[in-house]
């Protein structure tokens, strides 16, 4: 299937969605593109469930681009061991993809993208395991949904490129 740039503003817009029906940054990504692999959309959204919040809600590595990188194993993901061409060529799509996020958005660290530092601020003083609610507020105050659109669109970008080389 080619990706239009039509079908990545799509495929953008359905990953925005599935943030705001409540999915976490990566299983919103993932989600958006499990049927281009013919994943089964609760197994894909399974897989990615630890990588939100930048993993495990740590404020690590946005859960958004490692949705990309989790696509990106299903892209160029090598499964023989001995195959160093081949994991190397699925580290090379990580690395163009983390670059890509990065240009695009300053940062792959969430607690960077949320202007987070060490002095937490009242809201997220809840343990570190509990996802916040879900508000308008919440929405406001939050470029989560804009680094999910960017997480989809990079990698559509990052498809559309694999198919016109090939």
């Amino acid at each position: 299937m080619a990706l239009t740039d039509n079908e990545i503003d799509k495929r953008t817009a359905h990953a925005a969605e599935l943030f705001k029906l409540g999915y976490n940054c990566s299983q919103s990504v993932v989600g958006a593109y499990a049927d281009y692999y013919g994943v089964d959309m609760t197994l894909a959204l399974r897989v990615s469930a630890s990588f939100g919040a930048g993993i495990g809600r740590m404020r690590e590595t946005c859960g958004a681009a490692c949705g990309m990188f989790l696509l990106a194993g299903l892209e160029t993901g090598c499964t023989d061991p001995g195959n160093k061409a081949g994991k190397g060529e699925n580290y090379k799509a990580v690395r163009e993809l983390a670059a890509a996020f990065k240009e695009c958005n300053g940062s792959l660290r969430c607690s960077d993208l949320l202007g987070l530092n060490k002095c937490l601020s009242p809201e997220e003083n809840t343990p570190a395991h509990t996802p916040q609610e879900r508000t308008s507020e919440y929405y406001k105050k939050r470029p989560c949904v804009a680094m999910v659109e960017s997480g989809a669109r990079i990698f559509g970008k990052y498809l559309a490129a694999r198919e016109n080389d090939e």
